[in-house]
């Protein structure tokens, strides 16, 4: 089945999420599971992983709520303050509930660029590996020669770079990313979300524009390590769900690729049950 691998819901009287401000008038308001229901039944989605939008421990317990009652939503990933020295600690117990599957620290919102690579963090890094979650990396082109030191340093962390490390589609930026993330799939076991390249290719994203930069991908991590998601709702600003979904379909050609990159990976990336996926 299909797989939805980047979504998320938020309550904006929540009031947590820093970025989310009334000029962003298309997302400043609430989405929740009867929002995005429609969406995948129109498009055969059969799940989702919901992925945290607020660097809060209140936002995994809000979505581990979801997910208690949303059948589709197969698995989370939450947030937890890595630099805390109660961060194993939280890991364990949020670990505990079924559909807890990664964490994600929002790196691209940190003002420093070798945050990842700090001492004081191992032991959040090393809590994942025991747990056997998934590390969500929110990074950007600028992050990836350390994401790649950080991987080398703990090669048993599983780990799914978000959004193809969110390349500048729109200022056309592309062969030193293209560089740094084939050395990533080559060097690494990392798997790469096919997502949010709408949302980077300007104001008017069209699937040839794109192309070069899913072709990358394919090409560097290929049908074993691609894994497909929309980015809902932060895809509204760009496109639709629906658009998207043919668009990126479009990128993959092959039959086995897609029946993979689509489903198959997100399922053994985030190390969702076979039951969850049935």
């Amino acid at each position: 089945m299909i797989i939805d691998a980047h979504q998320h819901f938020w309550k904006v009287a929540r009031g947590d999420y820093p970025w989310m401000t009334p000029d962003l008038t298309a997302l400043y308001r609430d989405f929740m599971p009867d929002d995005m229901a429609p969406l995948l039944a129109a498009g055969d989605v059969g799940g989702t992983v919901l992925v945290q939008a607020a660097p809060t421990l209140a936002e995994t317990e809000f979505m581990l709520q979801i997910a208690d009652t949303t059948p589709f939503v197969l698995g989370v990933v939450g947030w937890v303050d890595f630099e805390s020295s109660d961060a194993p600690a939280e890991i364990a117990r949020l670990a505990a509930h079924p559909k807890l599957v990664g964490i994600r620290p929002m790196i691209q919102d940190l003002a420093d660029d070798d945050w990842m690579l700090m001492p004081a963090l191992t032991p959040a890094f090393e809590a994942l590996i025991a747990h056997d979650l998934t590390f969500d990396a929110l990074v950007f082109p600028r992050h990836l020669a350390n994401l790649q030191t950080l991987l080398a340093r703990h090669p048993d962390l599983r780990c799914v770079i978000d959004h193809g490390a969110k390349p500048d589609i729109a200022g056309g930026a592309f062969d030193q990313w293209a560089v740094d993330m084939a050395a990533l799939a080559q060097n690494t076991l990392a798997y790469c979300k096919l997502s949010g390249l709408m949302t980077e290719a300007g104001d008017a994203p069209t699937a040839s524009n794109i192309a070069p930069y899913a072709a990358r991908l394919l090409a560097s991590f290929g049908g074993e390590r691609l894994i497909w998601g929309s980015d809902w709702p932060v895809l509204t600003l760009a496109g639709s769900y629906a658009g998207w979904l043919e668009m990126a379909r479009s990128f993959v050609p092959d039959t086995a690729d897609r029946a993979a990159i689509f489903g198959g990976n997100a399922t053994r990336a985030y190390g969702l049950t076979e039951a969850a996926t049935c």
